[in-house]
């Protein structure tokens, strides 16, 4: 669709320049503008492939809201708007999602040019499971947020495939052998396609080793294994654990959630266990 205006996603290298395609060369020498992260990085790119550098816009995380109505107006006036990120296909992790929200919104053109990817790299080099993987990305830096989504990570069946800083890693490493346990099997991948790509595999407490012996260097890529099926809890099984919640002295409601987390079965079922025995221990006489 040379010619015709479109908004362009380009996936670039992430890490060896020899990877970027023919056709992303062509999508970039065809481009009127292209939006990236950082202009400096970008035009190295073009150089190195040998395109004359067309006007470059830079969008990043505090930029492309304030660019959007400029890019669609290029596109609608028929010009051929590329974007790239820094590293990667835009929109993973990296800006690009909202622009491409916008020009279907206007229904214009969206065209990808697929490039490589940290997610699939890691994932297929980390020998866990990659018939069916979720990817998180970024987890939130602290609070609340941070802990509903370790929780989730815990309990995910799939593979897990997650981004991280080199300066945050080993705290989000901890993070996840608390969350999931230490025996969890993880890959940690860094510096892929480059000189001194590396990747490390093992369990979440080995991993926290190896971080604490091997200063981290370099964006990491956390390839998880998923959360083991849950083990079938029989229902003289959770009788038990009700009862003896009960005559520990815990209430009714704190001995349901006592069981509920003891045994990793809903609220509900141990609710029901407990309302089964009376909400009291067996022998202890009713008040009054």
């Amino acid at each position: 669709m040379t010619g015709t205006g479109a908004l362009v996603l380009v996936g670039t290298p992430i890490g060896n320049l020899g990877d970027l395609s023919a056709r992303g060369v062509e999508a970039l020498a065809a481009a009127d503008v292209v939006c990236c992260e950082d202009t400096r990085r970008t035009g190295r790119l073009l150089k190195h492939i040998g395109v004359p550098a067309p006007k470059l816009l830079t969008v990043n995380d505090h930029t492309e809201g304030r660019v959007v109505d400029d890019v669609v107006a290029r596109v609608a006036a028929g010009q051929r708007v590329a974007v790239v990120s820094d590293a990667g296909m835009p929109g993973i992790s990296d800006p690009g999602e909202t622009l491409v929200a916008a020009v279907i919104a206007a229904g214009l053109a969206v065209e990808v040019v697929p490039g490589p990817s940290a997610v699939v790299t890691a994932l297929v080099l980390s020998g866990l499971p990659a018939g069916r993987f979720a990817y998180e990305g970024f987890l939130p830096r602290k609070g609340s947020g941070r802990t509903e989504r370790l929780a989730a990570v815990a309990a995910e069946p799939r593979t897990v495939v997650l981004y991280e800083a080199p300066h945050r890693v080993a705290r989000t490493v901890a993070d996840l052998a608390r969350a999931c346990g230490g025996e969890r099997r993880v890959a940690l991948a860094r510096e892929l396609t480059k000189l001194h790509e590396e990747v490390w595999r093992g369990t979440l407490e080995g991993a926290i080793a190896r971080l604490a012996e091997h200063p981290p260097l370099g964006e990491f890529v956390v390839v998880l294994d998923g959360a083991p099926p849950p083990v079938e809890v029989d229902d003289d099984t959770v009788a038990a654990e009700a009862r003896a919640a009960l005559a520990s002295g815990l209430s009714p409601r704190d001995a349901a959630a006592d069981v509920a987390t003891t045994l990793g079965i809903p609220k509900r079922r141990a609710y029901a266990a407990v309302n089964a025995l009376g909400a009291r221990p067996p022998g202890r006489p009713a008040a009054g």
